[in-house]
């Protein structure tokens, strides 16, 4: 499991940072990198649905990771070669979207992993964060000394080969197939009365907000720095601290939602973000741009970690599945495909100041959260118990 989390992330520690440069490099423009950037994240929203649909009736992990793992590298491996809009989005949308799969699955494997053998969690998922870093910090090394044409093919599908043959060496299923299937029966009705809630519409847009404000930053600010002249080892380093205060933010996790709360966390989030993005939209000085990197412990950790806990004391039991699948496919999906759309846009026209948008979407979550906190003062949302689930719970 270790190595199998090590090896998904160089990868994304090698795409996140320079795929758009290397879609640039292939002769796309601003816009064109948004557009194929977003289709990605939209793509997660139909794909992680039938996957975990299929999973649940089949019950075979260990196979769709494998699957989802030969199907990224061939994807990637293919589009390689290629040039021009059309081309590199038709077979990016599968390449991609396979990768990203991935990960909530590897996620369950390991959870069963630490309950069936005694495994450490929390020490096998670190390596998917240090691996991260490093390659990150590799590739933008690398690029001092070879063209990025070399060094992101070759560092990408190396990584999505070694994640093929970490899959391969995952354990079988432990648990039966007739646990599985009533897993799958058990909530099945959870969707409506989830988006029937408005308190829990009120956490979709405040989380989605907040995640979906990383937009111009994965997709453009690469872009931006290499233009004012920064290395790549620069931009490498910048992008390894974020994950490092990310790192750190987690470690005392328990203690900042003990002081915070859920919804104090999204705030913090979002406050962060407001500050982070408006320096990167005035100012490419890497004393400022170093200064403002840590705050990303806040942006993504401090808004995962309030949307987890929020979902965890908010949702009862028999909802919180459902409840963690529309969090993962609208806020890192639909929300950020969208934003990644108004990113390339904007920053074709404005090119740096296209980061105020994220300022904005940050504004909007820090709104939504002061209207949460005073809807929602802990509990869950309704009484799973009352008779066809329609009682609210007292706040």
């Amino acid at each position: 499991m270790a190595i199998l989390f090590a090896a998904q992330f160089t990868a994304v520690g090698v795409l996140l940072p320079f795929w758009p440069a290397w879609l640039e490099g292939r002769g796309l423009l601003a816009v064109e990198i948004g557009v194929i950037m977003a289709a990605s994240q939209w793509a997660k929203v139909l794909v992680h649905p039938v996957v975990g649909s299929w999973v649940d009736r089949h019950h075979q992990r260990r196979r769709a990771i494998v699957a989802l793992a030969v199907g990224s590298w061939l994807g990637f491996a293919a589009l390689m070669p290629l040039s021009g809009f059309w081309p590199l989005l038709v077979l990016s949308l599968p390449a991609s979207a396979c990768m990203a799969a991935m990960m909530p699955l590897s996620e369950t494997v390991a959870l069963s992993v630490t309950r069936t053998r005694g495994a450490d969690y929390g020490r096998m998922r670190l390596w998917g964060s240090l691996t991260f870093i490093l390659a990150a910090v590799g590739a933008g090394v690398a690029l001092e000394r070879w063209p990025l044409a070399v060094v992101f093919p070759a560092m990408l599908l190396a990584a999505l080969g070694a994640t093929v043959w970490a899959a391969s060496r995952l354990p079988g299923d432990d648990d039966p197939p007739a646990q599985a299937g009533r897993r799958a029966r058990g909530p099945g009705q959870g969707l409506g009365r989830l988006l029937g809630e408005p308190r829990f519409l009120l956490f979709l847009g405040c989380a989605g907000l907040a995640q979906a404000s990383h937009a111009p930053y994965y997709g453009f600010s690469t872009l931006h720095w290499r233009a004012a002249g920064l290395s790549d080892t620069t931009i490498g380093l910048l992008w390894a601290i974020g994950v490092l205060v990310e790192i750190g933010l987690f470690a005392v996790g328990a203690r900042m939602l003990a002081r915070l709360g859920a919804v104090g966390l999204l705030m913090s989030a979002g406050l962060g973000g407001v500050l982070r993005w408006t320096v990167l939209a005035l100012t490419v000085h890497p004393a400022a741009l170093f200064a403002v990197q840590g705050l990303h412990g806040l942006t993504f950790a401090a808004a995962h970690l309030g949307a987890m806990h929020f979902i965890a004391q908010a949702v009862p039991s028999g909802y919180a599945v459902r409840a963690q699948g529309l969090y993962s496919a609208l806020s890192m999906g639909a929300f950020l495909g969208v934003a990644m759309l108004a990113s390339g846009w904007l920053y074709a026209r404005v090119e740096g100041l296209a980061f105020l948008l994220a300022t904005g979407l940050c504004v909007a979550s820090v709104g939504l959260a002061g209207v949460l906190a005073v809807r929602w003062r802990g509990g869950p949302l309704w009484d799973a118990d009352a008779p066809g689930d329609a009682a609210p719970a007292r706040p």
